[in-house]
């Protein structure tokens, strides 16, 4: 997913990288050989994960079993480039220790949809994919190689016309030999996304209550049950702001879905109303405050994304700040935009399986200013499971199997959001 600043941050990353890509031909190729480092342009390129680095610029290649679709992007707290990929059997270089390469301080791939997967690669500055290349090597397999440097690296760079230099005079040295992966170095590449539910009140904050049904409680035990569904799943890693009856504020709980670069963020509740009102309803952030937030995320970038060490750095390339800030203010509004389309999408896919499987409200897919969905890093809702202060749903929220049925169809809506929806969205 992408993410944006938010305000309050101070620094962020860069451009994107082009989309390129590929046609995907028929027969898998052999199994891979053993790694070698070789110049990008010769014919017997190594079809296996390689990582080297320079001062200046970090080349990372992706092994890959046959031509396939693909498509590279940089993002933004964290710094981070993700490369999504068609079908293939990938190989990436070993694993690092705790010390970065170059500018990469560790990456993980896995499958992130039907037929896709995606690499991770985490890095230590603010950067851009100065160029990718899809190298055939002699027995059939290829490599995708990306070369990563630093902005104020690339925009000298870009400003010599220093981009039409081949990347094998660039002066990339071999990197260092590494112990033989495990399998829990194996496992710990497999791509998770992370989702945190956010069972709402708790403590000293009881939520709604009436007829012996207590919001903080019920909640509680119904995001247990979808952690554990999810979870079950084997494709995502669950986190909970909380998973006792502890209160936490507001604020706190959207930080820890920053905190842990989270892909998704649901937050639990039980509605309340003086009406005989009953049913789900889906809440997401409303435009007026999205497109505020969206202005504030833009003009906190332009005027606080480089540090004094990074504005230096711009300088030294003879490089122009305010261009630099105005690239990265525009990236950053473009990603709270992106965001707020797949936090729609969500959406209505969370409507449609729930309302297989629960009573809704009527026009159920509603929008409101709740502090826990003001972010632009990942896509929210917040999901009002039933009226406490209606009887019969009251009686609901206190039900095993209706607890059971509804986290089954919230489940479905996520694995249709992920395995689906998300591969199809512009990046």
């Amino acid at each position: 997913m992408l993410a944006a600043l938010t305000p309050g941050h101070s620094a962020v990353a860069q451009t994107l990288a082009a989309v390129a890509p590929g046609v995907v031909p028929p027969p898998i190729a052999p199994p891979l050989p053993a790694a070698t480092v070789v110049p990008e342009d010769t014919a017997g390129v190594s079809s296996e994960g390689t990582l080297e680095a320079t001062a200046k610029r970090t080349r990372f290649v992706i092994g890959l079993d046959k031509r396939t679709s693909y498509s590279v992007f940089a993002l933004s707290k964290p710094n981070r480039v993700i490369v999504d990929l068609g079908e293939a059997r990938i190989s990436l270089p070993d694993m690092i220790g705790d010390s970065p390469i170059g500018l990469i301080k560790s990456f993980r791939g896995g499958i992130s949809a039907p037929g896709r997967q995606r690499v991770i690669i985490e890095l230590t500055d603010p950067v851009v994919v100065e160029q990718q290349k899809l190298a055939k090597s002699s027995d059939g397999s290829y490599q995708l190689v990306l070369d990563i440097a630093p902005v104020a690296t690339a925009l000298k760079a870009a400003r010599s016309d220093a981009l039409d230099v081949p990347p094998s005079k660039l002066g990339f040295q071999p990197p260092l030999p590494r112990p033989a992966e495990t399998p829990n170095d194996r496992a710990a590449r497999a791509f998770k996304p992370i989702i945190v539910i956010d069972p709402g009140h708790g403590g000293h904050d009881s939520g709604a209550a009436k007829y012996g049904t207590v919001e903080k409680n019920v909640v509680l035990a119904f995001s247990h049950v979808l952690k554990d569904k999810l979870e079950a799943t084997g494709r995502y890693k669950i986190l909970m702001t909380r998973e006792t009856d502890v209160f936490v504020e507001l604020d706190a709980r959207r930080a820890f879905a920053e905190r842990h670069n989270a892909s998704l963020f649901i937050a639990v509740h039980a509605d309340y109303a003086t009406t005989r009102a009953r049913g789900a309803t889906i809440y997401t952030l409303r435009d007026g405050v999205a497109e505020r937030l969206k202005r504030s995320t833009e003009r906190d970038v332009a005027e606080q994304v480089l540090s004094k060490d990074e504005v230096k750095g711009v300088k030294g390339a003879e490089g122009d700040v305010s261009t630099v800030k105005n690239i990265l203010a525009d990236l950053a509004q473009r990603e709270v935009s992106v965001t707020r389309q797949r936090t729609s999408i969500f959406a209505r896919s969370v409507v449609a399986r729930m309302s297989t499987s629960t009573g809704m409200r009527d026009d159920p897919d509603q929008q409101a200013a709740f502090r826990v969905l003001k972010t632009a890093q990942f896509p929210s809702v917040l999901i009002e499971l039933a009226y406490v202060s209606n009887r019969m749903d009251a009686e609901l929220l206190k039900s095993d199997s209706w607890r059971n049925k509804v986290a089954s169809s919230i489940k479905d809506a996520v694995d249709n959001y992920f395995g689906h929806q998300l591969a199809r969205l512009p990046l």
